[in-house]
């Protein structure tokens, strides 16, 4: 299953493709072109963005290790209780 944080960052940079999209058939139309020198400032929020969503990323990734390694361990203590008498754990 996947995360839902995981889902919201994909639909995120879907939408920032899209836009980016959009923004650059409007100055394909226009005839007009940005120097890259005025352009800093939307690519550090860019930048920004990205480093937050990949951040989010490592955080839903770890979860779900740390989550996995609880119910691995609980499945595997499940199966030896299964199979062991009670009397025998202690």
């Amino acid at each position: 299953m996947v995360s839902g944080g995981f889902v919201q960052a994909a639909v995120l940079l879907l939408a920032v493709q899209l836009l980016s999209l959009g923004a650059a058939d409007a100055d394909q139309e226009t005839g007009t072109v940005i120097p890259a020198e005025s352009r800093p400032c939307v690519d550090c929020h860019a930048f920004e963005f990205m480093q937050r969503a990949l951040q989010d990323l490592k955080k839903t990734a770890f979860n779900l290790d740390a989550r996995t390694e609880t119910l691995v361990l609980r499945a595997e203590r499940r199966a030896l209780c299964d199979c062991m008498p009670t009397n025998s754990l202690r």
